[in-house]
């Protein structure tokens, strides 16, 4: 890592981490009275670690100067043990959370073990934590392949790749001490805000950069998904999360939008999180893997495309169907009802292509559990945009807001088609980047993908069935005009589902275990063929910056 860089790069990494440390022992300083102070002293421990590590390789040597033939996986790398080791611990409060629903005790009568406080540690840590580091991992990967072109300095892919974490960790801190915004998806408070902003300019200046420099003529489908994804989230996330603080020492924020403006902003912000986290970025890397592991060209390229700017254009005026029945204006509720409904066609776009890529290669889905991981996200990818432009119409939200309803679409996603094409994609890079004919087990990958899938239908059933009866409990009236069922009934009536979408979320954590368990060892099966002095096998997706990979 560190001896990879050159000594100017060495020297960059010392002043940037030292200017972030003296940051954070500001923030402890003028913070002292309040949780700022904390998040302090997690920023001066973090940046003074960092330190620790490039000044004990500080002075190994250059590195050699045919390291400018070869691509830049370093942190590639780095991003997939990442993207795992979040994986676990999101998916483990996930678990614990789903459990206190059933077992509300298992609080501990400890306030960070509160459902408020757990929750966004699990949503945070699954979507930006696995998610977002998966992203970064492979969107580096992709885009030097696609445009074969090495990355343009070693330093800012580093830069994001921890700064983006110590972001991270403020979060899901935060989120235990009781420092949140209270916005979906939007918790952290406004000084992690402002690192993150820095954060996600240098990784988008990395994509450019890169593309300049390019040898390749065409940019490849994929990058278009990934830099949607990097430049619209920076958008939505800097006018949502407008905010001015009480003090430059306190924690605490207040929006610059208030009432059913902050709702409308919110959820334009929200859906198109959605939209460009968690669908944009992981459309382009299903748009790579999927191709290059069924061996097959992408069946439409031209398709690819028109989904794309359908999908870019449409989804950016979706989020009012979130709220439907509230002080908002109608016509911006139909407005965004009306968009989801269109949405559907460059969705479908977009899955169907992945699934006819897969035509004459279906024995190596029936063989292969990587290709059929990926196979199934496209299937669920389907299946929940289908579901989101369904419940965003009127009549049928009107049945399942603020029910499990949306808890099982927005798990269909997540775990159907966000985690599914991960793991899918993960697997056919590790192999890849630790230089091995295959990972450690494909066993394990067999019995991960058995998990996941049993995990995800019994999750996703249980809450649409939750779901639809808490909505039909709710809006069932007696003879006399008045609520035939009290919420207590409704709550009583969801606990077996509460239960049984514990048992899918511990199907699916144990798949992640088995799964980090399974690269770990395909990473330290690499690291004993070095060390015996055996050469490692060049895979088809190999460092050098040759044609056609």
């Amino acid at each position: 890592m560190v001896s990879g860089l050159t000594v100017s790069e060495r020297r960059l990494a010392l002043v940037i981490a030292g200017l972030v440390a003296v940051c954070g022992l500001a923030m402890a300083i003028v913070g002292r009275n309040d949780l700022i102070g904390a998040h302090g002293f997690i920023v001066l421990a973090f940046s003074l670690g960092v330190i620790a590590l490039v000044a004990t390789r500080y002075l190994d040597p250059e590195p050699p100067e045919d390291r400018l033939s070869q691509y830049y996986d370093d942190p590639t790398k780095a991003g997939i043990v990442l993207a795992m080791i979040w994986a676990v611990i999101g998916m483990f409060f996930g678990v614990w959370v789903a459990a206190l629903l059933a077992w509300p005790d298992l609080t501990f009568d400890a306030a960070w073990a509160s459902f408020g406080r757990l929750r966004p540690v699990h949503t945070s840590g699954v979507i930006f934590g696995f998610g977002g580091n998966a992203l970064i991992a492979t969107s580096l990967h992709v885009l030097q392949r696609t445009s074969r072109a090495r990355l343009p300095d070693q330093f800012s892919p580093w830069f994001v790749l921890i700064g983006y974490n110590l972001f991270c960790v403020l979060a899901a801190s935060g989120y235990f001490m009781g420092v949140t915004q209270s916005k979906e998806y939007a918790e952290p408070e406004w000084y992690a805000d402002l690192w993150l902003v820095i954060v996600w300019v240098v990784y988008f200046l990395i994509y450019i950069r890169t593309l300049q420099r390019r040898k390749e003529p065409h940019i490849y489908v994929a990058n278009w998904y990934y830099m949607a994804f990097i430049l619209v989230v920076a958008i939505l996330h800097i006018v949502n999360n407008l905010a001015v603080p009480v003090s430059l020492g306190h924690a605490k924020s207040y929006s610059l939008f208030s009432g059913v403006q902050d709702a409308m902003t919110q959820w334009w912000y929200g859906h198109n999180a959605v939209a460009f986290f968690l669908t944009a970025g992981f459309l382009g890397m299903m748009y790579y893997y999927l191709p290059k592991r069924a061996g097959r060209p992408i069946f439409s390229y031209r398709l690819s495309i028109i989904s794309f700017w359908g999908i870019t254009f449409m989804y950016m005026w979706a989020g009012s169907h979130h709220l439907h029945y509230t002080a908002l204006p109608q016509w911006v509720q139909t407005l965004g009802m009306t968009f989801s409904i269109v949405l559907l066609v460059p969705s479908w776009a977009s899955a169907g292509n992945a699934l006819a890529t897969l035509n004459g290669a279906w024995h190596k889905v029936r063989d292969d559990a990587t290709l059929r991981f990926m196979m199934v996200a496209a299937v669920f990818y389907g299946l929940s945009t289908f579901e989101g432009s369904f419940m965003a119409i009127r009549a049928v939200n009107s049945l399942s807001h603020y029910t499990d309803w949306t808890i099982g679409h927005v798990h269909a996603g997540a775990l159907g088609w966000v985690a599914m094409i991960t793991f899918g994609s993960l697997y056919a890079l590790v192999p890849w980047m630790w230089k091995q004919e295959r990972i450690y087990s494909p066993a394990l990958v067999e019995v991960h993908f058995w998990l996941a899938l049993i995990g995800t239908i019994i999750y996703v059933f249980a809450m649409w069935n939750s779901g639809i009866i808490q909505g039909l409990m709710w809006r069932t009236y007696n003879d006399s005009g008045t609520l035939a069922y009290s919420f207590i009934d409704s709550l009583v009536a969801m606990r077996p589902y509460y239960i049984a979408r514990t048992v899918g979320g511990l199907f699916f954590f144990a798949g992640a275990v088995v799964a980090s368990y399974n690269i770990w060892m395909t990473i330290r099966m690499s690291r004993r063929a070095e060390a015996a002095g055996r050469d490692t096998v060049d895979v088809p997706a190999s460092a050098a910056l040759v044609p056609g990979e």
